[in-house]
């Protein structure tokens, strides 16, 4: 009996030992189950996951050439403005932005004219000649003593070299302007009848006289349209990108076609009173120019208003703006000296 009962005991005992084993070994298959999936999870939401980029490194702020930025001591930098204008403006806005351009410095310069003193068409083309590498305001000092002793064409040509060359030392080169003066004078009076021709291809046969001053005899002795391309006009058509030519006549050529031609010599006035006096060379008045809103190179000069007024220059004829008085005489359509208009 106690035999029977311990086998039982035994039997019983093995088979509680294998229903718990089934049991961990159902819980180890569970778990790896359950590990599985989340591996498998894991792996799903990685190839969902957009991959994160490393941002690039910051770029350095360009840095604009030293001598737009340098400091002066009490100066303010001048400020950085955009072109007004893209570089691939149509022809017609071109056209329209230049014209207007024109209008506005009209109202500025309502008596815009050469700067010279003169009488006659003769006066003029010598005291043209004479201005080259020099101010018109010291060709009006020296003039007067030289017409007064060589009135005519024919008085000059035979002058004196030597006695003509002190007269004009103070304009500079005064041998090479003496040769030119007494050369025109020469050829007035032997193949012109002492008078000074209009047309343009009798001019520019003159010693001296090349398509510049032809333009301005022939815009402002005799009524005849012309635009006169000096140092002023060349720099300020550039900067208003009027056109890219830096030869005269090709500059002439280009800004031509812009406007009739009628306007062509109370334009070139206009141009030339307005780098004379705020355009300049080295440092325009920007922050003074009636312009500035049109001008692609606003910001090459100084912007600040109070400190470019600085910059005007006063020439003959007073400031911008003023209703200035028109010059000492015109000249009628047939070279004779017209009265002077009333000064507004």
């Amino acid at each position: 009996m106690k035999k029977t009962a311990s086998s039982k005991d035994a039997a019983s005992e093995k088979i509680s030992a294998k229903k718990a084993s089934g049991t961990a070994s159902a819980k180890k298959a569970s778990a790896k189950k359950a590990t599985a999936k989340k591996a498998t999870a894991k792996k799903a939401a990685a190839k969902k996951a957009v991959p994160v980029k490393r941002q690039a490194p910051a770029k350095k702020p360009a840095v604009a050439p030293k001598k737009a930025t340098a400091a002066v001591k009490g100066v303010a930098p001048a400020k950085t403005v955009a072109p007004k204008q893209p570089r691939d403006e149509s022809r017609t806005a071109l056209v329209r932005r230049a014209r207007r351009i024109d209008r506005e410095l009209a109202e500025v310069y309502p008596y815009a004219h050469p700067e010279l003193d003169f009488e006659n068409p003769f006066q003029l083309v010598v005291a043209t000649v004479l201005s080259a590498q020099t101010t018109d305001l010291r060709v009006n000092q020296t003039t007067p003593a030289l017409f007064a002793k060589y009135p005519t064409p024919e008085d000059l040509a035979a002058a004196n070299p030597e006695e003509v060359e002190e007269i004009l030392r103070p304009t500079g080169f005064f041998r090479a302007k003496t040769k030119s003066v007494i050369g025109l004078s020469k050829a007035l009076a032997e193949d012109f009848g002492g008078e000074v021709p209009g047309r343009l291809e009798d001019l520019v046969k003159l010693p001296g006289v090349g398509r510049k001053t032809a333009f301005v005899v022939l815009g402002n002795a005799f009524g005849r349209p012309g635009i006169t391309v000096d140092t002023h006009f060349q720099r300020l058509v550039r900067r208003w990108r009027w056109t890219e030519e830096t030869d005269p006549d090709k500059i002439e050529a280009a800004v031509g076609t812009l406007f009739p031609k009628s306007d062509w010599t109370d334009l070139s006035h206009h141009v030339i009173w307005h780098g004379r006096r705020i355009c300049h060379a080295r440092k325009p008045a920007c922050g003074a120019c009636p312009i500035a809103p049109l001008c692609p190179a606003y910001g090459e000069g100084e912007t600040d208003p109070e400190k470019a007024k600085k910059l005007l220059k006063y020439e003959k004829g007073g400031l911008p703006g003023q209703r200035l008085k028109p010059p000492r005489a015109y000249l009628d359509a047939g070279g004779k000296p017209a009265p002077p208009l009333a000064a507004g």
